[in-house]
């Protein structure tokens, strides 16, 4: 998990904060797995509503358990991210491309619900990635919700247009971490 006493990054992409935004958690989300530091890419803050970005601007001011951080600084990020959004590629999202890509260059963690576009390029190059419903578990888990509360969160988060999955928490086990 951590390598010199750094601590292993979370790289959020946009779905994961918009679910937290949405839900009200926000402010929890970076205590759910405290022993990791979460980290928002430049390329994924342009992909966040202005009325969310406020909210989140709030958790990376107030407490520093959320770091920013400038996406592309070696030319094979910027090489591999580039075949990944190219139409002639796999014409995947800038957001959860450049998350990818930072943990594959980096060793990190990727925290995207966006499993269409994630699963298979971390599957193959050996990424693990989290979900929305894999941070709910683990708040469950760490008794900072009870399952009745992330069940109420994900209906809220839905009410709203977004789309985790709904799931059974009674039965659902997150194995990646």
């Amino acid at each position: 998990m951590a390598v010199q006493g750094k601590k292993t990054k979370i790289v959020l992409d946009a779905d994961v904060i918009i679910h937290f935004a949405k839900g009200g958690r926000l402010d929890m989300l970076p205590r759910i797995l405290p022993e990791y530091q979460l980290m928002v890419l430049d390329v994924v803050k342009k992909e966040i509503p202005l009325l969310l970005m406020t909210l989140l601007q709030k958790v990376i001011s107030q407490d520093k358990t959320m770091v920013e951080d400038v996406f592309g600084k070696t030319a094979g990020e910027r090489k591999e991210y580039a075949r990944l959004i190219s139409k002639d590629g796999l014409a995947l999202g800038r957001g959860e491309s450049a998350c990818m890509v930072y943990c594959l260059y980096h060793h990190d963690v990727v925290g995207s619900s966006n499993t269409k576009d994630v699963t298979a390029y971390c599957d193959e190059k050996g990424i693990t990635y989290l979900t929305t419903c894999d941070f709910l578990y683990y708040a469950i888990q760490r008794g900072l919700m009870t399952k009745a509360e992330a069940d109420d969160f994900i209906r809220e988060v839905r009410s709203m247009g977004s789309f985790p999955p709904v799931v059974d928490f009674d039965t659902y086990v997150c194995t990646k971490i």
